[in-house]
């Protein structure tokens, strides 16, 4: 009896044991779906710094025990240059970007004014608010998570009540372990914020423009950018400079078009390569020149009532995408993906710092963004001899597309315009292309009829210049 006894006493512990086990881990469970869901629903907190607006969140948990936040800049999800302690990080979105005078110090943190001052405290007080709404929401869905377990079960009153005691309790103390590590850490980093850059990372520190030579008093119009804009394969400017020659600068591009309907003096300065970092805000060296920044150049035109804007394609390297694409199967892999979202972080980056200076330009002239054209059509057609297959037609497409939706994202977030030119049914391979061919001097850039779209682009997009 003695025995029996004794295994049936040890038998109601195990169960016992089993019991709690799985209390426990339904508690784990269900604390784990309470923070989930209030990651998910707890609303994004709104700051503003000098007219700017912020909006704080939390990033998804990641696997890692630390590492950097996540800002939203043009619909593109970027890493913070700050690294943060825990399982989930800020997140921040800028959602608004009012032209005003401190615009410029607000994106660059140039100097030490009041709204570089107060960013870094902003930031840290809606990181403090969100975590206080997400703790009540936590709560909140803990007690809606047991009771509807107690309900499934057909559990007793006590029973219940039990439950979601030991629920809340559980989802607090899970919360406060695995989160408010960052809670509490986050706000003294945020705190050294002195600019937006400094969260963004902008990786080429570009200088300050400085323009100098005499003043471009008659100039209506400036064009700056890449060889879409310089015209690059095209007719040459007569009697055109050096560096106008060596940048492919054409009397077919649209610029020239749109100086010669509308008889405006329009200045181009675009050039073949040119890059942000590289031809826009800082000097290029190019066919042995070493051009200075084209905006040191535009800023000494202070009458200009219209600045258009032709850049993208250099940044990402875009000829080296389409060559790697030509010669490989498929070009959508691992590698080649990563590649092109590392060189459109960059370039965003890059692209935040040109658009704020474009903003701070003395006069406030009228921004115009240009997306790129589509050069290739749904189907390879004459583009199969090249290589260029079907799949990576699309995937050449879809990238085109992705680097479009980052130039009008920003472009509106700034108030500026960013037309799209519309090369339908004169892609490459159609009887009358608007791109230039394989064999052509600058292939996939725009034949003068091809320039004369994008003028037409802009030509809808412009307010009448008083030029």
């Amino acid at each position: 009896m003695g025995t029996t006894g004794g295994m049936l006493q040890t038998g109601g512990r195990a169960r016992r044991a089993i019991r709690w086990l799985a209390g426990l881990v339904l508690l784990i469970a269900l604390a784990g779906a309470a923070i989930a869901i209030s990651l998910q629903v707890t609303p994004m907190q709104t700051v503003t710094v000098a007219g700017q607006v912020i909006r704080v969140g939390a990033s998804a948990p990641a696997l890692s025990l630390s590492g950097p936040g996540e800002i939203d800049l043009f619909g593109q999800s970027l890493p913070t240059d700050l690294r943060f302690t825990g399982t989930v990080r800020p997140r921040l979105q800028l959602s608004q970007i009012t032209i005003n005078s401190e615009l410029t110090t607000f994106i660059e943190g140039a100097r030490r004014t009041g709204a570089e001052r107060v960013l870094g405290a902003r930031l840290a007080d809606g990181w403090k608010r969100y975590f206080a709404w997400e703790t009540v929401i936590t709560g909140a869905g803990a007690l809606i998570l047991a009771g509807a377990v107690a309900g499934w079960r057909r559990l007793p009153r006590r029973t219940t009540v039990m439950l979601l005691a030991a629920g809340l309790v559980a989802a607090e103390a899970v919360n406060v372990t695995a989160i408010m590590i960052t809670t509490y850490s986050a706000p003294a980093l945020l705190r050294q914020v002195h600019s937006l850059n400094e969260l963004v990372g902008t990786e080429t520190r570009l200088p300050r423009i400085h323009p100098a030579g005499r003043p471009l008093s008659r100039v209506g119009v400036v064009v700056i950018g890449d060889s879409t804009a310089a015209g690059a394969g095209l007719a040459p400017l007569p009697g055109a400079s050096g560096s106008a020659r060596a940048c492919g600068r054409s009397s077919d591009s649209y610029a020239a078009d749109l100086s010669g309907v509308n008889g405006w003096r329009v200045l181009n300065l675009a050039c073949n390569g040119a890059t942000i970092s590289q031809g826009l805000l800082g000097p290029q060296e190019h066919g042995g020149n070493r051009l200075p920044p084209q905006l040191a150049v535009a800023e000494r035109a202070s009458s200009a009532s219209v600045v258009i804007v032709s850049v993208g394609a250099d940044d990402l390297n875009w000829a080296a995408e389409v060559r790697y694409c030509s010669v490989t199967p498929r070009c959508d892999d691992r590698a080649t993906g990563a590649y092109f979202q590392q060189q459109l972080a960059s370039f965003s980056k890059n692209y935040l710092d040109l658009l704020s200076r474009l903003a701070g330009l003395p006069a406030h002239p009228q921004v115009i963004v240009n997306r790129y054209y589509d050069p290739f059509g749904a189907q390879p057609g004459c583009l199969g001899q090249a290589g260029l297959t079907a799949a990576n037609l699309q995937t050449l497409t879809s990238r085109l597309a992705t680097l479009n939706q980052v130039l009008a994202s920003g472009a509106a977030q700034f108030g500026f315009s960013s037309p799209q030119p519309d090369f339908a049914g004169h892609q490459l391979c159609t009887p009358q292309p608007y791109v230039q061919g394989l064999d052509a001097a600058a292939p996939f850039h725009p034949t003068a009829l091809g320039q004369l779209a994008i003028a037409l682009a802009d030509q809808a997009a412009l307010h009448q210049p008083g030029a």
